[in-house]
């Protein structure tokens, strides 16, 4: 929840000039719902992609304050972010002694909606950013695999092969979510490695390499080479970073550089 239109259309204006489009690198911008149109017009022209940062299963009804599908191609998105942590319901009860409990807790996201709105972006023609992480005390615990399974599956239930390679799949382990915490580039590849296989075993070998797998959380101009460079990480799902024009053009920049070295 960042910007008003004016601003995320200056981030563009001083973004654009910063990048050079490439067949490597391809870049997504969401906004919030509010900006989407004036960036999807200052985008034209341009191969910069527009993606949302939610969505919900119907086209249209009562269902006051959400945003369907159809409204999403309409004002020129491509792409759609689905269930990312800080909508999933599981951070636990509000502690009562804390005077604003955590706001994560209210959005309640589950696999079941997760699935659901997939199927509906992918009915529509967007392609699915779909989010996957443990907690810290889930990692604690050492469920780490256990969740990132569970939440692949379910969310990709009764997607067949031929939807599956307009999937993107971004691991973001959820203690790393605006912490400053970056998950270390050896154990984001085991992880990112173990999506790939689980694809594999839905879909197939050849689907599995299709779809694009990124990592998200705390990712930095600094620490951004690293994470690419691991063979499973194909981009990065950037949050703090990407609010800054400056910052993000260094990791998109990073990210081109790493790719295009490893095409030739």
């Amino acid at each position: 929840m960042h910007k008003t239109v004016g601003e995320a259309l200056s981030f563009v204006d001083f973004f654009l000039p910063q990048i050079s489009e490439s067949d490597f690198c391809e870049i997504v911008l969401c906004p919030p719902f509010t900006a989407l149109w004036a960036v999807a017009q200052r985008l034209a022209g341009t191969t910069l992609q527009l993606g949302a940062q939610d969505l919900f299963w119907k086209d249209q009804g009562a269902f006051t304050g959400e945003i369907s599908p159809v409204m999403l191609r309409d004002v020129g998105c491509s792409f759609v972010i689905i269930g990312h942590s800080e909508r999933r319901g599981r951070f636990g009860k509000p502690d009562p002694e804390v005077e604003e409990p955590d706001l994560r807790i209210l959005f309640s996201e589950t696999d079941r909606s997760v699935n659901k709105k997939i199927h509906a972006a992918l009915t529509k023609g967007l392609k699915p950013i779909v989010c996957v992480g443990e907690t810290l005390a889930e990692r604690q615990d050492g469920k780490t695999e256990e969740i990132v399974d569970r939440q692949v599956k379910r969310a990709l239930r009764e997607i067949t092969q031929e939807q599956a390679v307009h999937l993107t799949v971004a691991y973001e382990p959820v203690w790393a979510i605006g912490t400053g915490q970056v998950c270390d580039a050896q154990e984001a590849q085991r992880i990112c490695r173990l999506i790939r296989d689980l694809l594999t075993q839905e879909f197939g070998k050849a689907v599995a390499e299709q779809v694009r797998i990124l990592y998200g959380g705390s990712i930095t101009p600094e620490n951004i080479e690293e994470l690419s460079r691991q063979p499973d990480i194909d981009g990065g799902l950037v949050g703090g970073a990407s609010l800054n024009p400056d910052s993000f053009a260094r990791i998109v920049q990073t990210v081109y550089a790493v790719k295009a070295g490893q095409q030739t």
